[in-house]
């Protein structure tokens, strides 16, 4: 019985090898495996090209709108912040009511050449409460690590409590304004 013991684990040992060496070629792992064959492509039918037709020379026109109306005529309504509106303390016409909790989440943020992502919290933080950017090229727009609520007006703020942007609310998730350099900022969703 000893005997047959000593030739058993060798035994057992050889069978474990054998059906894991097995199981790789099955896998595709070893060197047998035939490669799939090629694709048979369909002939493209020949079509004639014609040249695009020119576009309608007031579209896309500077000082013109998507409807081809002057800017500056009274019904075509324009988003924008007076810049000096934080200044004054008052927010500009047709800023909306926002709460804190309208604030809390991840936003985009672009200003000027910067597209990048804003995330706000109720933690509380320096100047107000906590809040991040990420993929942010600009200088001023990295620090941004605080925001807070005065009012319709959104503030955000780097880590010394100093403000780098003032916003108001344009829209149900979108918010317009401009840096302390005046640059102009947005942020929405």
């Amino acid at each position: 019985m000893i005997r047959s013991a000593q030739h058993s684990a060798p035994l057992a040992a050889m069978l474990c090898l054998t059906v894991a060496l097995a199981g790789c070629q099955r896998l595709g792992y070893g060197s047998r495996s035939a490669p799939l064959p090629a694709t048979p492509t369909a002939p493209v039918a020949s079509q004639s090209l014609e040249p695009l037709q020119p576009l309608d020379p007031a579209y896309g026109q500077p000082g013109t709108g998507v409807d081809g109306a002057p800017l500056g005529d009274p019904g075509t309504q324009v988003a924008g912040v007076d810049p000096t509106a934080g200044a004054s303390g008052a927010p500009p016409a047709g800023a909306r009511e926002i709460g804190r909790s309208d604030m809390l989440g991840g936003w985009s943020l672009a200003s000027g050449s910067d597209n990048c992502k804003l995330f706000m919290t109720l933690t509380t933080w320096s100047g107000g409460y906590r809040a991040n950017s990420r993929g942010c090229a600009s200088p001023q727009m990295q620090t941004i690590s605080a925001w807070d609520l005065q009012g319709k007006q959104v503030l955000l703020k780097d880590n010394a409590g100093t403000t780098v942007a003032e916003l108001y609310a344009t829209g149900a998730e979108s918010f317009s304004g401009r840096t302390t350099s005046g640059a102009p900022v947005q942020v929405f969703r």
